[in-house]
């Protein structure tokens, strides 16, 4: 871990940068075309992550530079961005069409659906099977931008809870030794917030629909099946990357065997059935999906500028975090989720997760154990995942998905929010709910 040099806040200076950048730029009428193109995304991510290199050149010796980027972007930008974009790419090649009548109650009905998906698919494998679906499902209302908004809520964070591989922070949490079912204890917590999320989309849809010329909505009479799926080859493939995920971790025995897994053959993997899924799906199911490259492109450009300039703060916050003065499962929720918004989610509870297990733990609590054979207090282990997983959903860089999902929309014609007004969806419908969250379950 990098020392915290008294220069702190100038080594910050890049990352706040590049968060300006995203929520400004595309605003400009001078800025929003050229910032469109996605070699301007990278040139401005470069550019950041490069002076983020130069600071820490200035207060770290080269070998602990090297170190860093070295764990920065082959332990953790490289198998995020490799499991995000095989599950882009092979998710993409599954097409599920029907004669959807673009009613509150078919949107709600799929939102429910990736819900329920995303914890087995992972937020990111959900989110690309169904967002066309309810993009294609609404092409002709007018007011599309708060469905998707509700999307990424659902389906690209908060149904993510009860698996590992569900959401980027369980998996590392797995990863550190929590047990693999241990994520089904949250259930209430996800069935409250979903069902109040859902609940809170119809009656904004309900009264967004009103507003709508019926003829905007209402699809014509059925002319096949009203749900048919081509490109069903992918699921096979999608099943090897999720299998993948579970058992080629990096370390440990390959199962049934002596032989120890190297680094990279569970992205190795991912990414033959990515090329198995392109060798095997027809381009015209990919064409009927609308699939292009540009999206998951922005995400790799973005997200690699973001996870080197990034290193600063999480410095900042692993050393002074013990200092905090963090102890109960309340603060740990709003800790964690606070600053998941705005670091992506899975680092962010890597920290939290190893400041809650430095923290005593009260006789009779329950504990779950770690690797390497730390215990932390079951509670702040809940808070922590709960935090990451659900305020992930604040801004549109809390976590991969989401802002996946914003490209995808606005390739279909789809105008989103601003990356501040997203925020004032998520401060507005959200953060009141976790409010509640934290009294109920905490």
């Amino acid at each position: 871990m990098l020392a915290l040099a008294a220069l702190w806040p100038l080594g910050t200076a890049p990352f706040v940068g590049l968060l300006v950048a995203i929520a400004v730029l595309p605003l400009s009428k001078a800025t929003a075309s050229w910032w469109h193109s996605n070699v301007n995304k990278g040139v401005v991510a470069a550019v950041c992550a490069l002076l983020t290199c130069i600071y820490l050149l200035m207060t770290e010796t080269p070998s602990v530079v090297a170190g860093t980027l070295q764990h920065t972007l082959l332990d953790d930008y490289i198998p995020f961005i490799v499991l995000l974009g095989s599950l882009y790419i092979v998710a993409g090649g599954i097409a599920i069409r029907g004669e959807f009548t673009a009613t509150t109650c078919t949107n709600t009905v799929i939102l429910a659906c990736g819900t329920l998906l995303a914890s087995v698919l992972g937020t990111t494998g959900a989110s690309v099977l169904l967002i066309r679906v309810l993009l294609q499902t609404n092409q002709k209302r007018t007011r599309v931008a708060h469905t998707v908004v509700f999307f990424i809520f659902l389906v690209s964070n908060v149904g993510g809870t009860l698996l590992p591989i569900g959401d980027p922070p369980l998996f590392l949490g797995y990863l550190r030794g929590v047990p693999f079912f241990w994520t089904l204890s949250l259930w209430k917590p996800w069935l409250f917030t979903s069902g109040s999320l859902l609940l809170i989309y119809f009656v904004i849809d309900s009264w967004m629909a009103r507003r709508e010329s019926p003829a905007t909505h209402v699809r014509a009479v059925p002319t096949r099946p009203a749900i048919s799926a081509l490109g069903l080859s992918n699921v096979v493939w999608l099943g090897g990357i999720l299998a993948s995920v579970v058992v080629l971790v990096p370390g440990r025995l390959l199962p049934g065997t002596l032989i120890e897994i190297p680094q990279f053959a569970r992205e190795a993997a991912m990414c033959l059935f990515a090329l198995a899924s392109l060798a095997t799906t027809r381009s015209a199911v990919r064409a009927m999906n609308e699939f292009a490259w540009g999206p998951i492109v922005e995400v790799a450009c973005l997200f690699a500028g973001i996870f080197v300039t990034m290193q600063v703060p999480l410095a900042v916050l692993a050393e002074r975090g013990a200092s905090l003065g963090l102890s109960s499962p309340v603060q740990y929720f709003w800790a964690t989720g606070g600053l998941s918004g705005v670091l992506d989610n899975a680092p962010t509870y890597l920290v939290f997760l190893t400041t809650a297990a430095t923290v005593p733990i009260a006789p009779g609590a329950a504990t779950v154990a770690l690797a390497g054979g730390t215990k932390v207090a079951e509670g702040l282990l809940a808070a922590v995942s709960l935090g990451a997983v659900f305020m992930g959903a604040i801004t549109y860089i809390g976590n991969g998905p989401n802002f996946m999902v914003k490209a995808m929309a606005e390739q279909s014609g789809v105008r989103m929010p601003s990356f501040f007004g997203y925020m004032g969806w998520a401060f507005a419908i959200l953060i009141p709910l976790f409010v509640a969250v934290s009294a109920i379950f905490f």
